[in-house]
C-alpha cells in the first residue's frame, strides 16, 4: 500500500535506465521523485529544496557518490541511502564513512528497496512514546548524563560540553539506544534489529561504521567495544 504521508525523495542516478525504473517503482509506492543524472545535479537540487530522504548512487560522473554524501553532511542531517552496483567492499565502507545511513546493492528488488527506504523514514521520524502523565518537575529519564554528554530524549537534542550535537537519524536513534541501556553489551544483530529495523541479521559494518561516526562526535572514549560481544555505552 502507498504510505498515506507524502514523501519526497532525491534520486541521482547517471544511468537513465535505472534512474527512470528505480524513479517509476518508487512513484507507484506513493513517493515523490525529484531525479539528477550527475553528482554536481544532485547537489544543486539538494540545496535548492526540501527532500524527507536522499537515494544516491556511488559510481557518478564528476562528483561521485561519496563526494556528494560528504558535501550533504557538511551541512545536512538528512536521510542518506546508498546504492552500490557492486556491493564492493570499499564502495559500502567509504558511502559509511562519508555519513550515509545504510545502502543497497544493485540491481535491489522493489520490495527490498522500499523496506529499507521506510525503514530509514522511520528513523528520520522517530518520536519518544509519551508519558502516561505529566511530570511537573524533569525526573531521570528527561536527562541522561554520561560525563559531558547530556541526552534528552524527549526533546530528541544531544549536548556535548553545553554544546548540542547535530547527528544524522540514525547516529542518534544509535546513541538513544545506548542510553536506553547504559554499561549494557549490545550485540550487532540487536542494534541492527532496533535501530536499523532489519528483520533478519543483515551486514554489521552498517553498526560498526555508524558507531565510528559516532564516536566522533560524542567522545572516542564513550562508546566502548567488547570484543566478540559488541559495544556498550559507558556510564
Amino acid at each position: 500500500m502507498p504510505d498515506p504521508a507524502p514523501v519526497t525523495i532525491l534520486l541521482v542516478e547517471d544511468d537513465e535506465v535505472i534512474r527512470r525504473s528505480v524513479a517509476m517503482a518508487l512513484e507507484r509506492y506513493g513517493y515523490d521523485v525529484v531525479v539528477a543524472g550527475d553528482g554536481l545535479s544532485g547537489l544543486e537540487l539538494f540545496r535548492e529544496g526540501r527532500f524527507d530522504l536522499l537515494l544516491l548512487d556511488v559510481m557518478l560522473p564528476g562528483l561521485d557518490g561519496i563526494g556528494l554524501c560528504r558535501r550533504i553532511r557538511e551541512t545536512g542531517t538528512d536521510p542518506i541511502l546508498m546504492m552500490s552496483a557492486r556491493g564492493d567492499s570499499l564502495d559500502v565502507v567509504s558511502g559509511l564513512e562519508a555519513g550515509a545511513d545504510d545502502y543497497v546493492v544493485k540491481p535491489v528488488d522493489t520490495s527490498v528497496l522500499v523496506a529499507r527506504i521506510r525503514s530509514l523514514l522511520r528513523r528520520a521520524t522517530f518520536v519518544p512514546p509519551a508519558r502516561e502523565e505529566p511530570a511537573s518537575e524533569p525526573g531521570p529519564a528527561d536527562r541522561l548524563v554520561f560525563g559531558d554528554l547530556t541526552v534528552l530524549p524527549a526533546a530528541l537534542e544531544v549536548y556535548r560540553d553545553g554544546e548540542e550535537i547535530a547527528l544524522a537519524p540514525t547516529e542518534l536513534r544509535l546513541l538513544l539506544e545506548f542510553a536506553a541501556h547504559p554499561g549494557v553489551v549490545l550485540n550487532r544483530q540487536t542494534l541492527l534489529r532496533n535501530v536499523w529495523d532489519y528483520g533478519w541479521d543483515g551486514d554489521s559494518r552498517v553498526v560498526d561504521l555508524c558507531v565510528q561516526r559516532l564516536r566522533k562526535k560524542v567522545g572516542a572514549d564513550r562508546i566502548e567495544t567488547v570484543r566478540g560481544f559488541g559495544y556498550k555505552l559507558r556510564r
